[in-house]
């Protein structure tokens, strides 16, 4: 008898053990098992093997709305914009609306509009404290500029302005025109994240010379120690062709001519006159032929480069030159 109560005792003392030994976060109570899954539309956390409700009546923290696409989804949002390096004040700061209107969609009285404006002019005034967020703001608002006229993407335009705050964090701007820095800066960005653009395209939308430009543009690229590889005038054929309205074949094929096996023909020449020379080239041996005044005015280079790296290309390449 006295055996038996013993062994009760060790056995219920194990069952008391085993129930206050702690759950651990993302276990099930009740088998121990890993497998909790939460059902948003129920708001529960359901055990997924033995079935066992472990939460109920969950808080629901998103929007008490549904979206079913991104247009639908942005004009509902509440919250404003992300932060972004191209804008001097990283696009934290507030704005008025030009509307005069209230609300409810109703105009405003004639004070009221006079009080809105005088509230507009001081808005502008304080959001730039000092000289140098003026000229942060100008130079961005130039880099802007640009980029639109170029058709530059908004990553691009997001490390134009990161290398401008790194060139100005560096004093780099003192002596220089924020116009060349800026467009420097754009320029570097656009070598740097590989998008086809060259100095003579930079230097047309932009407000300095293109031997400042250049000059500038060394300049940053050795104080910033900037690694950018050399452009590759394969880059160029997608846009040069879209523009002349030429085929696949003869984008592969001027490809095909690029890759010489001799490296002299490439290195030390302009990406776009190479570019355009193999375009040309490609077009006279697919029959989709194009004149070198056409590819000249859209590579924007002379006919006298594309002639010369038309006869190095097909050299290289062991093409006839009359075909």
């Amino acid at each position: 008898m006295t055996q038996t109560t013993q062994t009760t005792e060790t056995v219920v003392d194990e069952l008391e053990d085993e129930d206050s030994e702690e759950v651990r976060e993302g276990e099930c109570p009740e088998c121990r098992s890993e497998t909790l899954e939460t059902d948003e539309q129920r708001g529960e956390v359901v055990c997924r093997d033995c079935g066992l409700v472990v939460e109920e009546d969950e808080i629901d923290h998103g929007p008490e709305w549904r979206s079913f696409d991104q247009e639908d989804r942005d004009s509902k949002s509440r919250v404003g914009a992300p932060t972004t390096k191209t804008m001097h004040d990283k696009g934290l700061t507030t704005n008025i609306d030009w509307q005069n209107k209230d609300a409810y969609g109703n105009a405003l009285s004639s004070d009221r509009r006079s009080q809105m404006n005088r509230l507009r002019k001081w808005q502008e005034r304080i959001r730039t404290k000092d000289a140098g967020e003026r000229n942060l703001q100008f130079a961005l608002s130039e880099m802007d500029r640009m980029a639109s006229a170029m058709g530059i993407p908004d990553d691009v335009r997001e490390v134009g302005a990161v290398i401008y705050r790194r060139a100005l964090k560096e004093d780099l701007i003192r002596g220089r025109s924020i116009e060349g820095v800026a467009t420097a800066a754009l320029y570097a960005a656009c070598r740097q994240e590989t998008i086809p653009r060259s100095l003579d395209e930079v230097s047309e939308v932009s407000r300095v010379e293109k031997k400042e430009i250049s000059r500038t543009y060394r300049y940053i690229m050795s104080e910033l120690g900037l690694e950018i590889s050399p452009t590759d005038p394969k880059q160029y054929l997608p846009r040069f062709a879209s523009e002349l309205k030429l085929s696949e074949e003869v984008q592969a094929k001027a490809r095909v001519l690029l890759d010489s096996p001799d490296p002299t023909v490439i290195s030390g020449k302009s990406p776009p006159g190479l570019a355009a020379a193999a375009l040309y080239a490609a077009s006279c041996l697919t029959g989709e032929r194009r004149t070198q005044r056409e590819i000249s005015e859209v590579a924007q280079v002379t006919e006298v480069t594309i002639r010369n790296r038309y006869q190095e290309l097909v050299e290289a390449a062991d093409v006839f030159e009359d075909v």
